[in-house]
């Protein structure tokens, strides 16, 4: 999921969350956009790993559970809501299997990233950003699901009718998927992302996001109105958590070498708002359900916020399942459909060139060069079609929440997201653990979805502080973007009969793409941005190119970082050709604006020279 791209976290505002014992001489630079004498302010912008450290063991394994719980919400988000489209509502095995894939392809993708792809400390994880088109396309008439499917008594989840019912909708999500991803490997591997970027600024990518969040509206009350009590208890818990309790730190018991047990501060709630606020209406909801508070009949006004509706989920579930292309048999494609998810790849790729960057800054490395973001997109397409193979029903990209918990724990070493990576794809083997996120009540979700769409949306919008919007040139095209970006798709959803060209497939088309607010918003603001005349600074693009190319001050060399592992990069060096592929580094240039205190940072870093060997072993 991508909640706030583009955007760096003010690390004035960020203090320490992990007491690293042993760190203190092995701090390095953490570049700031302005200047400080004083020692409080140097020392929070000081990293404990840089992205090319390697941090011992343990602590790999903490953090990396830690980026895992991170991301947690937006993961299992998507195959909870996806199972509306599916008809599985009242299949909670079915979901289950679906949130263990999600976790087993996010490990393997977040492995491919750190190993062969931007080689930055990125997460990768389901995308809201394929979602929108795809429940547009399974709320298509030939796709709508059967008034069967709705009543639980009626359900019988082993019986062929009913699995052919979801089968083949998702194997029609996963041929889409699979064909739109071609286009994002064919835009990452052959460089193509540069120009995209140049016609593509603040006014297109603002209500692009934007409207990925606000089109979702829908589900986030359905869910919520299934018990409005327990699903603002959930709200107002992640708010305290997120935004009153976030700088109180929580002392928690520790060990070490030298200090033996001792107790150090953390902030917790700021690391992990969502995870606790769901956590705790969760239990809240078990202990009502023992005690029978809530209702017991399925017709009744908050049965669902029951954590019994699923049934013995748990006990059906197998302790090991492990998730294999085409276990829901052949994928299908559907024009339409592959349309849709390409308005959501682009949109993604935008996204995670930003994500690169701010990554880059805040762990500690230099701004990523053009190479290793051809590769990184290429990647994640490479990654959206392994996801379509072993059939999540989406595509993956980069998460920002994990980025903004490197400025947090001022650890960016990559080995951390290795480790997170192996813990994904563990979760997603164990079949058991996708069938504890199922029993999560209705209401439960629905509160976090409150919280979760709308900070999607908002950070949309923060997109347009690039652009001045004291022109009226720039009100006048983003106003009209969100409106039309709302409005044609509500029209479209009331009177599905109006597209009617005599072609079935243009008709199809035209449906998805019409009823995809992300897209009839973008494609408006990508029109009048290019066509309508302004200067570069008044679109924002000036500004946009600063932040994205601003190269501070250069704290580890570009090649140790960004350079193949297992000395790849060497070797290519050597041949002439290799300039001619964007996606790999053809020299290996010493920067001359590296800094003294950077390059002996470089030679303190002894255990970085086994950082590709070791990153490689973990990958295969």
């Amino acid at each position: 999921m991508s909640i706030n791209k583009h955007s760096y976290f003010p690390h004035s505002l960020v203090p320490f969350a992990l007491q690293v014992d042993g760190a203190v001489n092995r701090f390095c630079g953490l570049p700031d956009e302005q200047d400080t004498d004083t020692s409080e302010e140097d020392s929070r912008n000081k990293l404990a790993y840089c992205v090319t450290d390697v941090p011992p063991w343990y602590l790999c394994i903490i953090l990396g559970i830690q980026h895992c719980l991170t991301a947690f919400g937006g993961i299992i988000a998507i195959p909870l809501i996806l199972s509306q489209g599916l008809c599985l509502q009242h299949d909670g095995l079915t979901q289950s299997h679906l949130i263990s894939t999600i976790f087993f392809v996010s490990g393997m993708c977040t492995l491919l990233q750190v190993t062969l792809g931007v080689r930055l400390p990125i997460l990768q994880g389901g995308t809201f950003a394929l979602l929108a088109p795809s429940m547009t396309l399974l709320s298509m008439p030939e796709w709508a699901c059967p008034a069967w499917t709705q009543n639980a008594t009626l359900v019988n989840t082993s019986s062929p009718e009913f699995i052919e019912v979801w089968q083949s909708r998702l194997r029609v999500l996963q041929g889409s998927i699979m064909v739109g991803s071609l286009f994002q490997v064919l835009v990452g591997f052959s460089g193509l992302i540069g120009l995209f970027m140049r016609f593509i600024g603040p006014l297109t990518i603002a209500p692009t996001i934007s409207l990925i969040g606000l089109s979702l509206f829908d589900s986030a009350g359905t869910n919520a109105g299934t018990h409005w009590g327990i699903s603002a208890m959930t709200t107002c818990l992640i708010v305290l958590f997120s935004q009153y309790l976030r700088h109180i730190a929580i002392p928690v018991p520790t060990y070490s070498k030298t200090k033996k047990f001792h107790t150090s501060r953390m902030y917790i709630f700021q690391i992990l708002p969502v995870l606790l606020g769901i956590t705790v209406s969760w239990l809240l909801c078990y202990i009502f359900t023992i005690y029978n508070i809530l209702p017991s009949e399925p017709d009744q006004y908050g049965y669902l916020a029951r954590t019994d509706t699923k049934g013995d989920v748990i006990g059906s579930a197998p302790w090991f399942d492990f998730p294999y292309p085409g276990q829901w048999g052949l994928p299908t494609v559907s024009l339409a459909g592959v349309l849709g998810i390409l308005a959501g790849v682009i949109s993604s790729m935008i996204e995670s060139v930003g994500d690169y960057h701010a990554c880059a800054r805040l762990s500690g490395a230099p701004p990523p060069p053009n190479h290793a973001i051809s590769r990184g997109i290429g990647i994640e397409g490479l990654g959206c079609l392994l996801a379509g193979a072993w059939g999540t029903g989406n595509g993956t990209t980069s998460y920002s929440e994990n980025i903004g918990a490197l400025g947090i724990t001022k650890v960016g070493s990559r080995m951390v997201i290795v480790a997170s990576g192996v813990i994904m794809i563990v979760m997603g083997v164990f079949g058991k653990v996708g069938a504890i996120f199922t029993t999560i009540p209705t209401p439960v979700v629905g509160g976090m979805f409150l919280v979760m769409f709308g900070v999607i949306s908002a950070a949309g919008i923060s997109n347009l502080q690039y652009a001045d919007m004291n022109s009226s040139r720039n009100i006048f095209i983003f106003g009209f973007s969100i409106f039309t970006g709302l409005a044609v798709p509500n029209w479209i959803i009331k009177h599905p009969s109006a597209i009617a060209t005599g072609i079935v497939e243009l008709d199809q088309v035209l449906q998805v793409l019409l009823t995809t607010a992300m897209f009839v918003g973008g494609f408006f603001g990508f029109i009048l941005d290019n066509t309508i005349p302004g200067t570069k600074r008044e679109r924002g693009i000036v500004a946009w190119n600063k932040t994205h190319e601003d190269d501070s001050e250069i704290t580890i060399e570009s090649d140790e970082v960004y350079g193949l592992p297992c000395g790849i990069t060497s070797f290519l060096s050597s041949c002439s050709w290799i300039r001619y592929v964007p996606f790999c580094p053809s020299h290996k240039a010493e920067p001359e604006n590296i800094t003294h205190s950077s390059s002996s940072s470089l030679d303190k870093r002894d255990p970085s020279k086994t950082d590709t060997h070791i990153i490689v072993a973990v990958a295969l």
